[in-house]
């Protein structure tokens, strides 16, 4: 039997879909097609062109690129020489985060977009091992280091024509269980973990997305996560690469910020059938969406919002989608969908047929949203170290409010404290086993063996599964509420609802570590507090504007114990009090990680003063001058 690589999964797909579009890439007035022939050519040049460099089977080679159809051709080759592909994020800005990972993996060479290019010169000099700098542009500035795109290809090709024979005994001898990735955590700590992903890794879980969710040759989605990230690496790239469909990339801007701008545009002009997100896309895709009911009128959004009541009511958990007595609701639900949310669709290509939502928990209300609209947004639930894909929820088969179905070929079970298996039901840490399952943490056998155990991989995550074999993901063991009577309770799914039923409520992080009560750090959305004083003439800089902020937040709050809203947490668990922050969490400041996930140990000890000050009888009372004083330096 063939090993079961991603070498050979290429392969494969080459011989039965060679004259399919792989990549649609947008570099001028249009996107361009290239089939999986063509991007095969790339590839054998790239990877011939390493060898001739001496590259080694086992060799580190690092990516460092803008979603591209060069990643895919870079990744590739990189494969096919038989060494191993470090990929890492463009957002990683910090100089010793970039050493830290290209030292402690002993990569020989980087492949880097011209933009990515300066954080490598600025350190180069310090990393005795790195050799080579291979350019995916045309840049000026060239030093002894510094290889150019068409230079490799240059050179592939002339050991393609010598050496043909040494070329495919070196992919051919490409195994299963050889690394093919080392993909480092996004981190908490300065050391963060290598996770080796090998061969057989990958194919098993697309294998195993694949069962869950048969792709049609015919679709097409454009990657708006980065490239790097797990979740677009497998459930994108190699997943329609096996099934012969295509995928496209986000045209990049001058800046990241214009880049953003670029996907609203890229989807209308590529049309997916479908897209990955997170919870962060997710609520800006909606803000906008609600953003244009509204400029439309108070007719129109009134209608919006008796349609969406309607849907909510038809579609129940999807799991129940227009049985029983909802049945008499489709003529009308009907309806809405032509004069209304057919036309939100169209602002998606009009192609969209669903989202499938990753990274991290998906507040339900979110889940109905997208469901009512046509669009809906299916959660999943994985992680780097299962390659990642664990469970998820599918158009035929679905739960909101799950994380979905287990993929085939993998073993779940619900464990305590203890390591013992819970029956159904009951929470617990999720831990799994299957071919999917890293090898390890490069250079760090103590954290393998603490995830590792016996062939099962603990997760970190409590959650439990329900009778029909769905899973629910509650949080991060590590980030658990502790309340004063040791119950213990997960935040992420209030922070969520909180953000996504709250226009002035940008971010926010509960705590509880033994407490009485629970309390929130909280980051506004300024504009739209800003606009609320204006409409009641007030100001920042006056004790009347700070106490109708703090006045209006606090109702967004109590929506959630008293209002329509009431009964989704228990009132424990809400923020008995709140601190108004100056600065956001990003990735600049190290509050979020590249996968924009907030980095609560960071978070906590930076703001340990202001979350102590909350548990005294002076800062409780949300009028406090701490909050007042922040509020008074808010632009008007």
């Amino acid at each position: 039997m063939a090993e079961r690589t991603l070498v050979q999964l290429f392969e494969d797909s080459i011989a039965a879909y060679g004259d399919n579009i792989l990549m649609w890439e947008k570099k001028g007035e249009a996107y361009e097609g290239t089939t999986y022939r063509k991007i095969q050519e790339s590839v054998y040049k790239f990877a011939a062109g390493l060898l001739t460099l001496g590259i080694q089977k086992g060799d580190r080679i690092a990516l460092i690129a803008e979603g591209r159809n060069e990643w895919v051709i870079s990744e590739l080759g990189i494969l096919y020489a038989g060494a191993i592909n470090v990929p890492m994020s463009v957002k990683i800005n910090e100089s010793s985060d970039l050493k830290f990972r290209l030292s402690h993996s002993g990569c020989r060479m980087v492949v880097v977009s011209d933009r990515q290019l300066p954080k490598i010169l600025t350190i180069q000099n310090d990393l005795p091992d790195l050799e080579k700098i291979i350019v995916l542009d045309t840049v000026e500035e060239k030093n002894h280091q510094i290889v150019l795109l068409n230079e490799i290809y240059q050179m592939g090709e002339d050991f393609l024509q010598r050496q043909s024979q040494a070329f495919f005994e070196r992919w051919g001898d490409v195994k299963e269980n050889d690394a093919a990735n080392i993909c480092y955590t996004s981190g908490t700590t300065a050391d963060p973990k290598g996770i080796i992903l090998t061969h057989r890794n990958y194919t098993a879980n697309v294998e195993q997305a694949s069962s869950l969710l048969p792709i049609p040759e015919w679709y097409t989605s454009l990657l708006i996560l980065p490239w790097d990230h797990s979740f677009a690496h497998t459930a994108g790239i190699y997943t329609l690469m096996k099934n012969g469909a295509s995928m496209s990339s986000v045209q990049v801007g001058k800046t990241p910020m214009e880049t953003l701008k670029n996907i609203p545009v890229n989807i209308k002009e590529t049309g997916p059938v479908f897209l990955l997100s997170v919870p962060s896309l997710a609520q800006n895709f909606r803000k906008n969406i609600e953003k244009g009911i509204r400029q439309k009128g108070p007719k129109v959004e009134k209608l919006f919002e008796k349609a969406l009541k309607l849907a909510y009511k038809y579609n129940g958990i999807g799991w129940d989608r227009g049985k029983g007595l909802k049945i008499f609701l489709k003529p009308m639900y009907a309806l809405y969908d032509k004069i209304l949310f057919s036309k939100i669709r169209g602002g998606f290509g009009g192609r969209l047929e669903f989202f499938i939502g990753g990274g991290a928990l998906l507040d339900i209300e979110l889940q109905r949203f997208f469901y009512a609209i046509g669009m809906p947004m299916y959660q999943g639930y994985g992680l780097t170290e299962a390659a990642p894909i664990i469970s998820a929820n599918v158009p035929a088969k679905h739960k909101l409010g799950s994380s979905g179905s287990i993929v085939a070929n993998l073993d779940v079970k619900i464990c305590d404290d203890q390591g013992n298996s819970l029956p159904v039901g009951e929470k617990g840490e999720i831990v799994v086993r299957g071919e999917n399952v890293m090898a390890g943490y490069w250079k760090n056998e103590k954290a393998t063996n603490e995830t590792l155990r016996d062939g099962w991989l603990y997760t970190g995550d409590l959650g439990y599964l329900d009778r029909d074999g769905f899973l629910y993901v509650l949080g991060r063991q590590k980030s658990l509420l502790i309340s004063n009577d040791g119950e213990k309770y997960s935040p992420e799914g209030i922070e969520e609802a909180l953000m996504s039923h709250s226009n002035y409520i940008d971010q926010v992080m509960l705590y509880n570590n033994q407490s009485a009560y629970t309390v929130a750090l909280l980051v506004l959305n300024q504009a739209a507090v800003a606009g609320e004083l204006k409409d009641k003439g007030y100001r920042f800089d006056t004790e009347e504007g700070q106490d109708t902020v703090l006045k209006l937040i606090e109702s967004e709050i109590d929506e959630f114990r008293q209002g329509k809203y009431v009964d989704m947490f228990p009132s424990k668990w809400l923020p008995a009090s709140f601190a108004v922050l100056g600065e956001g969490f990003t990735e600049q400041n190290g509050f979020l990680n590249s996968t924009l996930k907030m980095v609560r140990g960071k978070i906590t000890e930076f703001y340990q003063a202001r979350i102590d000050y909350m548990y005294t009888p002076e800062g409780k009372d949300i009028y406090n001058h701490q909050n007042r004083t922040i509020l008074s330096r808010f632009k008007q």
